[in-house]
């Protein structure tokens, strides 16, 4: 039965480590008996390993082999295929390790990722993904757990994370738009936030650097109808918009089915990039220009950074955990 995550928090191997004043390398070494270590420091490590009660994970009592670790993948909406296209990534590299990764899709939910991170706790040996609770939540429900974050920054070395960097090809799109005299560029931005997008702040950035104020913004739901719907809004308010940057490319996509309703040909009448790089896009009509992530380099980060997390090796720093993005230029824009 799982744990209800309702009990103190499991001690992990960076409360050891803090505790004795070493490295997580460190303690691992020294709870495995590893040579590479000077006898006072190991018993420092041991002490301090025995005085808060420390339970090393199975992985780390060599009960695990790896071909039997076993990660939870946890996705906001599989519905989306740019998260389906993670998941996929994630599972290609994990199964070159022989890793088993179980996927939880929690519908964007917050009541369901706390319930799902509850149940898994005790069934494998990492949580990655994209989790949108405080990380001191986190960090009870996972139980001690190593925990990769998608999409997010970490605030406290508990946790690790891969960090998303569009910054350089929204630059590349606008700058593609103005090139192409677009004066007049709105955003479609993400509707289930109080607040602008990081997505957006690129956007900003990117009108600034080619001297333009930020263009009108509609939100979006992160439909193909809510693209539809929130370009609709844009163009009633301001229709002089010859251009439009997406959230995403689901939106984008809506984007392109409200403006052949509206009677507004792409690119002729109206220009459209997305964001995320979908298969999907260079298969709709015409085909979307989008800043396209590279997620087979995201599913490797992920999966490498959690073998890290799970051995005691070195983690990958914070500029390794960064995945860029590109401009890549198809009919629509």
């Amino acid at each position: 039965m799982a744990s209800s995550g309702t009990g103190p928090r499991r001690v992990t191997i960076n409360d050891v480590a803090r505790t004795a004043g070493v490295s997580r390398q460190t303690v691992s070494r020294a709870l495995n008996d590893k040579g590479e270590i000077d006898v006072t420091t190991k018993q420092r490590v041991l002490d301090a390993a025995l005085a808060l009660g420390y339970r090393p994970s199975r992985f780390a009592r060599g009960l695990v082999r790896q071909d039997t670790i076993s990660v939870g993948l946890v996705i906001p909406d599989l519905l989306n295929p740019f998260f389906t296209e993670v998941a996929a990534a994630a599972l290609d590299a994990a199964r070159s390790r022989g890793w088993h990764v179980v996927v939880y899709d929690t519908g964007d939910r917050i009541e369901e990722e706390r319930g799902t991170l509850q149940v898994i706790a005790s069934q494998v040996d990492a949580v990655v993904g994209y989790l949108s609770q405080p990380e001191d939540e986190i960090d009870k429900l996972a139980r001690g757990l190593p925990v990769v974050l998608i999409d997010r920054e970490h605030r406290t070395e508990r946790f690790s994370s891969i960090r998303i960097d569009g910054e350089k090809g929204v630059r590349a799109a606008i700058a593609h738009l103005v090139e192409s005299g677009h004066r007049h560029i709105g955003m479609l931005d993400h509707a289930g936030r109080s607040e602008p997008s990081i997505r957006h702040a690129w956007f900003a950035d990117a009108m600034a650097a080619c001297g333009l104020d930020a263009g009108p913004v509609s939100r979006a739901d992160q439909s193909v109808e809510g693209g539809e719907s929130a370009l609709k809004d844009l163009l009633a308010e301001h229709p002089d918009v010859t251009a439009v940057f997406a959230f995403n490319d689901i939106v984008a996509i809506g984007a392109l089915r409200g403006a052949r309703r509206l009677g507004r040909e792409v690119p002729r009448d109206l220009a459209v990039i997305g964001f995320d790089g979908l298969q999907l896009g260079a298969l709709v009509e015409p085909p979307l220009s989008t800043v396209a992530l590279d997620t087979r380099a995201l599913g490797a980060l992920v999966v490498e950074q959690t073998a890290r997390l799970l051995t005691g090796e070195d983690p990958l720093g914070h500029d390794e955990l960064v995945v860029g993005a590109e401009l890549r230029l198809r009919e629509s824009a």
